[in-house]
């Protein structure tokens, strides 16, 4: 989901401000009554607050480490979905017999001493500080070539030609706008494309990451390695500074068209990687009709979530009363936008937040909504078609992907490479942070929030059963459209697994109750979700997903169906 700049570790340690009288409610959260531990208990058919509480606190836990694609806590998770599917008596459907579908990722390791030594020494640009690699498949030698300047991101009619790119360092021009609205996703320039001949693709990025997205680069990460043996490799990606990238290109690049030659760079970066499982884990429900149990109705989520905080705990609460803090002036701001002089105002008394607990350093993001929320109530929806009376004409193919996290890495490597026939799906209903949509999250949130997101980008008839099976439910809900809007800056519609099928024409429906101000945060944990509003969401969707597999024709695909390999607009 959506990546916002917040608030950081400097900046929540500091002392009294006249904000601070509520700190004792931010503090303690939503769900005051909700202890930081719980014991799970035996769970049942029905979806309900008790079950989904036994399930995220165990999935949400310390023990799984943030569940970062790639990790051992992410293979912890996935084990104990896998388990749970086996004993609901799902079947198994990835690779080989199993529920896993395996991703080919490694985790790669950059030397920090890596420098690029820019017109024959003149300049030096240092890694961390004036660029960042980010490699996504075998790294090219790129020492001792050129630059040249390739156009705008995003604006493929301005990219220079493949002859032009061939063995150089391409720098392109980035549009501040569209990389912070999220309407261009991670860049990729895979082999084959239009400058998928460059030994490198230079983006003056750098500035536009927030501290606490910014990689370390000490660090190792976690990456797709999709070249097949053999193959050309595809650019290495580098975030660099706006002066690293008029340094590679001597001279500004608003100064710049495309083709413009620019400086000879000399390349120290170098590398270690090593193998990095990660899964998707996929299972079906088998349909009851012989002659529909081909047509699969899927239901999924993401497993994983950012893992560790690479630069040391934070303080739970301090950190949670300054972002209720901020959140309560962008409420009240117009247009939502404190000015700097409000946003710098504040402050935390941490000797008023001591007086009610002891402080608790954290530093393991547990996403209990991003995508905790998401994943269990998969869980519990499975778990009530396993235990129903009579089960669906269609089949129920439930895939929970790894890698939402680091571009939808798992949905995308499904969809190509799907363990289903791909025309067999009929419709996918995409969970992602269903756990909260309280008023303290939402200004207009309470029991019957929820966000709705691309139901009738495809498909005018599914959107309308959606509402119509609302309707039936024991307390409907109010669907929130507005992220729904043709060119929303937020670009939801492109930003969550669901859009991997709906690029290959299968409808879905994004279901969500929004951002909150742990999102992204070491506080994003099980005390703070709404789990009777969690519970509702489950019931609807498994009572959508119901309708849709008893349907005696698929869902009616009016719409436009959008290139599978083009760039996605909302």
């Amino acid at each position: 989901m959506k990546n916002l700049i917040r608030l950081t570790g400097a900046s929540v340690a500091l002392s009294l401000a006249a904000l601070a009288a509520p700190l004792a409610i931010c503090a303690q959260g939503a769900n005051a009554s909700l202890p930081l531990k719980h014991k799970a208990e035996p769970t049942g058919t029905g979806i309900t607050a008790a079950d989904l509480i036994s399930r995220l606190y165990l999935y949400a836990d310390d023990s799984m480490q943030g569940r970062e694609s790639g990790t051992e806590g992410n293979l912890k998770a996935v084990l104990y979905i896998a388990g749970e599917a086996k004993r609901l008596g799902l079947l198994p459907a990835g690779d080989s017999g199993t529920f896993f579908q395996s991703l080919p990722m490694v985790k790669r390791q950059f030397d920090p001493k890596s420098e690029l030594h820019v017109d024959g020494g003149k300049a030096t640009l240092a890694m961390g500080t004036d660029f960042l690699p980010i490699a996504r498949g075998p790294v090219r030698d790129f020492s001792g070539t050129e630059s040249i300047f390739g156009g705008t991101w995003g604006d493929t009619a301005s990219y220079i030609t493949s002859e032009q790119a061939a063995g150089k360092i391409v720098v392109l021009a980035v549009q501040t706008d569209a990389v912070m609205s999220g309407r261009l996703r991670r860049p990729t320039f895979p082999a084959g494309s239009r400058l998928g001949t460059a030994a490198a693709v230079a983006l003056p990025f750098l500035e536009l990451l927030p501290p606490q997205f910014r990689p370390n680069p000490a660090a190792p990460s976690i990456v797709m390695n999709t070249a097949p043996a053999g193959s050309a490799p595809a650019p290495l990606i580098l975030y660099v500074s706006r002066a690293g990238a008029a340094t590679l290109m001597g001279a500004p690049l608003d100064s710049l068209k495309p083709g413009a030659a620019g400086k000879p760079v000399h390349s120290t970066i170098s590398h270690t990687e090593s193998p990095a499982p990660a899964r998707n884990v996929v299972a079906i429900l088998p349909g009851s009709d012989p002659k529909l149990k081909g047509e699969y109705v899927a239901i999924g989520a993401h497993n994983d979530h950012i893992g560790i905080r690479g630069a040391g705990p934070l303080d739970h609460d301090s950190l949670r009363a300054a972002h209720a803090m901020r959140a309560r002036l962008e409420a009240s701001a117009a247009g939502g936008r404190p000015t700097a002089e409000q946003l710098a105002a504040i402050k935390v008394n941490v000797d008023s937040l001591r007086a009610i607990r002891p402080a608790r350093p954290d530093s393991i993001n547990n996403g209990a909504d991003d995508d905790g929320s998401g994943t269990v109530s998969v869980l519990e929806i499975a778990e009530a078609f396993a235990g129903a009376r009579a089960r669906p004409r269609r089949s129920v193919l439930f895939v929970w992907h790894t890698g939402e996290e680091k571009g939808l890495l798992g949905s995308q490597w499904f969809t190509d490479h799907p363990t289903v026939p791909r025309d067999s799906i009929v419709a996918q209903l995409n969970m992602d942070m269903v756990g909260r949509g309280t008023t303290a999250d939402v200004p207009n949130g309470g029991l019957g929030y929820l966000q709705l997101i691309g139901s009738r980008r495809l498909s005018t008839e599914l959107g309308d059963l959606v509402e119509a099976v609302n309707k039936t439910e024991k307390h409907p809900f109010t669907f929130d459209y507005a992220y729904d809007a043709n060119g929303h800056p937020e670009n939801y519609y492109c930003r969550s697994d669901h859009y991997m099928y709906a690029r290959y024409g299968i409808p879905i429906v994004f279901f969500s109750t929004g951002d909150h101000i742990d999102y992204h945060q070491v506080t994003d944990e099980p005390q703070y979700i709404d789990y009777p509003h969690m519970a509702a969401v489950g019931q609807l969707v498994f009572d959508i997903a119901n309708a849709v597999a008893n349907l005696d024709h698929r869902p009616v695909v009016d719409k436009p169906k959008p290139d599978p390999n083009g760039t996605c607009r909302q």
